[in-house]
């Protein structure tokens, strides 16, 4: 292996030894705490709307560079619908999350119309989004905060799966259906992999040595299974767990293996060109942003089972963590590159920031400053490698030639 390509590795997988260091640094710091199995059940509560906004972001991002700044309105305005309808008007639960997805994706319609078709910048009609969103969800509310919720609303985000060998025991752990879930899941994964591996090798493909696919496989296998045996020694695997992993599964297939997928990175790269080429840029730009604001319901009724409760303040800054999440997972800032893993990481990067710094007891400002750094260093970086910027803070002294020696000045 040579230094090209050990180099190109570490780029692509800088983020996640990131990752890593961080996770390592903050176990060290807080003495064990963060990887205790109720953190890590109660991190995965607390990220889980920050990962599904941002998984919507991220398809944002990938047009071109473009933003939703709404985000955070339609969360809060969603759970003060599901509140409304659920609490104040005794409405069934199951179908007052169905009608309040149907209202997201109403407000996705609307904002990709002015955005896709009417050619308005998508900064100013999700800007005038979240203003209006914040404003009616203030209305709808009167400013007041309805709760509680009923245990089946409840049920969909803040449960765990039952365990199917109870008092058993099974494999030491308290909920052995977990662990037997995390282990399927790495088999899978792996068989999976090969198979997509021999496929893409068959059809004469570049791909990667089987010693590296080894190595990964292997990695990432040990990853599942390590973290499903710490929920296992919890309460087990959380239902909002199962929702993440279906949205992250089926948009990394879509983004990576569809061709509608394929033509938002041309979007993003050059638009004119996509165009040219065939690709509706107007009905995909309109699609990504009525995606958008969906998956900004499910993260809305999501957020809402969390603190039972529908509240006026609800979403504050949330479209901030999710841009930071995008970005910091390694898209690109004009658009057309970014990954669904990556994004992963990025809010995982931003999540487990915000839990270490919060057990250690830091000042929330400064939590802040921490997490707005690591967002420069992360696009910084991003720039830097593309670019090749070379950092000569020195002039560089021209050494004289024979023919120079002999010229008088």
């Amino acid at each position: 292996m040579n230094w090209t390509t050990i180099r190109n590795n570490l780029k692509q997988y800088m983020m996640l030894l990131v990752l890593l260091g961080i996770i390592v640094f903050f176990q060290v710091l807080t003495d064990g705490i963060l990887l205790k199995p109720m953190n890590v059940s109660n991190l995965i509560f607390q990220n889980a709307y920050v990962v599904i906004l941002a998984v919507g972001m991220l398809l944002c991002i990938l047009t071109g560079g473009n933003i939703d700044l709404s985000v955070g309105s339609v969360v809060a305005l969603i759970g003060a619908f599901a509140g409304t309808f659920i609490i104040s008007w005794g409405w069934n639960p199951h179908l007052s999350i169905l009608l309040a997805l149907l209202i997201g994706i109403g407000i996705g319609i609307w904002q990709g119309f002015w955005i896709a078709y009417m050619r308005i910048p998508a900064f100013i009609v999700t800007l005038a989004g979240m203003l209006v969103f914040r404003g009616l969800t203030l209305i709808v509310l009167n400013g007041m905060t309805l709760a509680p919720f009923p245990q089946e609303y409840l049920a969909y985000s803040t449960g765990f799966i039952p365990d199917l060998f109870k008092n058993l025991h099974l494999f030491g752990v308290r909920n052995s259906t977990s662990l037997v879930i995390g282990i399927l899941l790495a088999i899978a994964f792996c068989v999976f992999q090969i198979r997509s591996y021999y496929s893409r090798k068959n059809k004469g493909y570049s791909v990667e040595s089987p010693w590296n696919l080894g190595v990964k496989l292997l990695i990432t296998a040990s990853a599942v299974i390590w973290l499903f045996h710490i929920l296992a020694n919890y309460r087990g695997v959380p239902m909002v767990f199962i929702i993440l992993g279906i949205i992250l599964i089926v948009y990394s297939y879509f983004t990576s293996s569809t061709v509608t997928g394929r033509h938002i990175y041309a979007l993003g790269g050059n638009e004119k060109a996509a165009r040219l080429s065939g690709v509706k840029t107007k009905k995909l730009l309109f699609l990504v942003y009525v995606n958008m604001a969906f998956l900004a319901s499910i993260a809305g009724i999501v957020f809402s089972t969390r603190l039972n409760s529908a509240s006026p303040q609800a979403g504050q800054q949330f479209e901030l963590d999710a841009i930071g999440a995008v970005f910091i997972g390694g898209a690109s800032a004009t658009g057309g590159i970014g990954t669904v893993s990556g994004t992963l990481i990025g809010a995982l990067i931003m999540g487990i920031l915000n839990n270490g710094m919060s057990i250690m007891g830091i000042n929330s400002n400064v939590q802040q400053v921490v997490k707005g750094l690591v967002l420069l260093a992360a696009v910084a970086f991003d720039v830097i490698s593309k670019q090749n910027i070379k950092f000569d803070f020195l002039p560089k002294i021209r050494r004289k030639s024979k023919v120079d020696k002999n010229i008088d000045v």
